[in-house]
């Protein structure tokens, strides 16, 4: 794991400053809300568009692709770069669906620390815990915000105790609710000794601070009803007493996170959360590779792709590789090795990304998202560095959970869609099988709403309506060994046998029995669930 030992060097200031991180949560708890509200604190953008508000008011800056604007919902990770105060943030929106996890997977391995929405009815929602569980394995920083408490919410000291319980993650508060739903005025932010109130008029408004020397304080009468501040008092005494207090040491390595509570369609709640994300998150980390690990105050450029976008200007066809960096000060028109092919690419036209809009980047770095327009030459997994062969490495990809066959509705534009497929195969947005014999393809994804995703945008993107077929096959496995041993394997199972974008070797099952009977059968043939996206 990343080595956060209290030896490092001083980074530069440059790269001291920034904040690489990635909004994680279930479906509906707010996340995309709490991006828009992000920027707009960053002077990204003067108006937060809501998810579903009317006519073109609703299309929020993050959800680019038609489907997410049309649903409301984010089914690609999107990055965006923006200044708050004197640190750089960039954040990553990540896929809330579950049929997209894969693509979250990835993205958490390109951030440093990971910001956790909960919505203050439903607590630790299923998608919420298996993304958490991602975070844990990579040791990442986690700061949380429990949205929603302009709504009926859940007793404060219960959602606390569901996430210690359900996540085995020690939880600190950095504000405290006063009321909830319709009660709900604001937070007393319990490291500032402020009380923060909500302006229910304005959702665009920044809220007001008043500073009080403590609970006793009696300003505190003239804001909050005798009631509530009773309920307050008591409440932030027993929490100073149950919970432990914040270490900020102890949020860098990933055991303890730090709740704020608030309402992001307000705009409540969220100016002090990017406070606590510059205060207590952490600076650019160094990043795994082999064969050795990549410090980000390194002189030298080094980077590596973590996610392909196709066709995000479908005016132009083109890709953009996302980029993040591990190490150095980039700049416009550098020369980088491509490690996979070992050739050398001219960055001419790098972008930094504004959810949707685009700037020419004309310098960024360690710890900066940048997008490199390309015509295929970037997969996931690739590192570009400034000639030393390092290789990132962590990034997974996983077995499909589910199979179908695909055909073109035009048997004569087999060829575009071949193309097309592969395309998708290399963004990462879905398996591509070519069975050894017959003809077509079999596309394999991680849940059934990528199959729409994927038609829609072939359609879409090619102008090719697709129809998906049942496949007689339910699982992928990726066939390791000694190369005669898998030829003569394949050989020997040719009805079962195809291959991925990659051109690797795929064995598809129908059951469980069908790789009982390959670990059976053929002792030196290992079958695996996960592949290392690389080069």
């Amino acid at each position: 794991m990343l080595d956060k030992a209290a030896n490092r060097p001083a980074l530069p200031p440059e790269i001291a400053r920034r904040r690489t991180f990635a909004i994680i949560s279930h479906p509906d708890a707010g996340k995309t809300t709490l991006t828009e509200k992000f920027l707009l604190y960053g002077g990204a953008i003067q108006m937060a568009g809501q998810v579903r508000a009317k006519g073109e008011a609703r299309r929020t800056r993050s959800d680019f692709m038609k489907m997410e604007q049309d649903r409301g919902i984010s089914v690609s990770a999107s990055a965006m770069s923006f200044d708050f105060g004197k640190f750089r943030f960039n954040l990553v929106d990540t896929p809330g669906h579950s049929d997209f996890s894969e693509d979250t997977y990835r993205t958490l391995t390109a951030v440093d620390a990971a910001v956790m929405v909960i919505d203050g009815a439903k607590g630790v929602e299923s998608q919420t815990q298996k993304l958490f569980e991602v975070c844990r394995l990579r040791d990442l920083p986690i700061l949380t915000f429990c949205n929603k408490m302009d709504r009926e919410a859940r007793d404060t000291f219960e959602i606390i105790d569901e996430i210690q319980e359900n996540l085995a993650i020690d939880v600190t508060p950095a504000s405290w609710p006063i009321g909830i739903g319709r009660d709900f005025l604001g937070c007393y932010d319990m490291l500032n000794d402020r009380l923060e109130l909500m302006d229910r008029a304005d959702r665009n408004v920044v809220a007001q601070s008043v500073r009080i020397q403590g609970l006793d304080d009696p300003k505190l009468a003239d804001h909050v009803p005798a009631h509530l501040l009773e309920k307050l008092r008591e409440e932030v005494e027993m929490a100073r007493e149950l919970l432990p207090a914040l270490d900020p040491q102890s949020v860098l390595e990933g055991h303890m996170t730090p709740i704020w509570f608030g309402s992001a369609i307000n705009s409540f709640g969220v100016q002090e959360l990017m406070n606590g994300i510059a205060t207590y998150g952490p600076e650019p980390q160094p990043q795994s590779a082999a064969p050795r690990q990549i410090a980000p105050e390194e002189d030298k450029v080094a980077g590596f792709v973590f996610k392909v976008q196709a066709n995000m200007d479908p005016k132009h066809r083109d890709r953009v590789a996302f980029v993040r960096l591990a190490s150095g000060h980039f700049e416009r028109g550098m020369k980088l090795t491509h490690v996979r092919s070992k050739k050398p690419m001219a960055i001419t036209n790098p972008v930094l990304f504004l959810a949707a809009d685009r700037e020419l980047a004309e310098e960024a770095w360690a710890g900066d998202i940048i997008g490199i327009p390309n015509h295929g030459q970037l997969r996931i997994g690739d590192t570009l560095t400034e000639g030393e062969a390092l290789k990132v490495t962590g990034i997974p990809s996983f077995a499909p959970e589910l199979l179908q066959g695909v055909r073109a509705g035009d048997p004569m534009k087999a060829k575009h869609l071949e193309k097309a497929l592969m395309q998708f195969a290399e963004e990462g947005a879905a398996k591509v099988f070519k069975p050894m014999i017959g003809s077509g393809f079999i596309v394999g994804v991680v849940g059934a709403l990528q199959f729409e995703v994927l038609g829609s945008r072939i359609e879409l993107e090619y102008g090719l309506p697709v129809r998906f077929e049942a496949s007689q096959f339910t699982s992928a496995r990726w066939v390791h060994g000694p190369r005669e041993a898998v030829e003569k394997f394949a050989q020997a199972n040719k009805q079962h046998i195809s291959t991925d974008h990659d051109g690797d070797v795929v064995y598809l099952t129908r059951l469980q029995w069908d790789i009982d009977r390959v670990a059976r059968d053929y002792p030196d043939i290992t079958l695996h669930a996960t592949k290392e996206m690389s080069a």
